[in-house]
């Protein structure tokens, strides 16, 4: 069993775009791969004329695995999927976006659980907790 959800699709993982977002939007819907980006400059082999590259995965096993036995590899990030997300155009100012968006995260954020139809409303609503951010950890 793996610690962190497996990619939504195993046969998609390797296909998606290599430049996508970078974090943010607070809320996630699926995994889609892990990814670990290799890097020439850091003692990658170099396999694209000096660029920086990645792998995919189904697990971050997988991707951790990988990333512990290769030279100039970064720590694995996932690849989500937001169906919708928060943004937060200025601290404090939060705004219920409903369009698709694709990003690389951090592992650690993948301990929040997956958004509900409640999670965005709940964490806008005028009588959400103080700190809003236990709404998006499941402590509220």
């Amino acid at each position: 069993m793996s610690k962190y959800p497996v990619a939504k699709d195993s046969d998609l993982v390797g296909e998606y775009p290599a430049l996508v977002n970078i974090g943010g939007g607070y809320v996630w819907d699926d995994v889609l791969e892990y990814r670990v980006w290799c890097s020439p400059r850091n003692g990658a082999p170099d396999e694209e004329d000096g660029n920086d590259y990645y792998y995919a995965f189904v697990t971050y096993e997988e991707a951790e695995t990988f990333a512990s036995r290769r030279p100039g590899t970064e720590k694995p990030l996932a690849l989500i999927v937001q169906e919708e997300y928060i943004a937060e155009p200025e601290q404090g100012n939060y705004i219920h976006v409903k369009e698709q968006r694709i990003t690389e995260w951090h592992i650690d954020f993948l301990s929040r659980p997956k958004r509900t139809v409640r999670t965005i409303p709940d964490f806008l609503s005028p009588d959400a907790p103080e700190n809003r951010l236990d709404i998006l950890r499941g402590k509220a």
